[in-house]
């Protein structure tokens, strides 16, 4: 009896070590380098960028021109250039949105 308990405990304790060995061992990363992003994606992130810029501008001149802090006639001069910024920024994005799902469609 006492020996099919020993038995029995050593079986459950080599499961158990056999079960958790892979997480008591510490990874061995492959590279601890961070993947440079690479050019066409650094431009994709400039065009985010730009394009949150002037979407926030918009957002803070029509706050400041409902709040009274910018005048009819600034609000007309500013609104132009920021909403041609952003438009331009997403027409840019959403090229090359169409032209990756081009590629991917493709197989290349």
């Amino acid at each position: 009896m006492t020996l099919a308990l020993v038995l029995a405990a050593g079986l459950a304790l080599a499961v158990v070590l056999f079960v958790a060995r892979p997480f008591l061992r510490d990874p061995t990363p492959v590279s601890d380098v961070l993947d440079e992003p690479s050019e066409l994606e650094h431009r994709r992130l400039e065009l985010v960028e730009e394009r949150d810029r002037a979407l926030a501008a918009l957002k803070e001149l029509e706050f400041d021109h409902r709040t009274g802090k910018v005048t009819d006639e600034d609000y007309r001069q500013q609104v132009g250039p920021l909403r041609r910024s952003a438009a331009a920024a997403l027409r840019a994005l959403e090229l090359r949105t169409e032209a990756k799902h081009e590629r991917i469609a493709s197989g290349r």
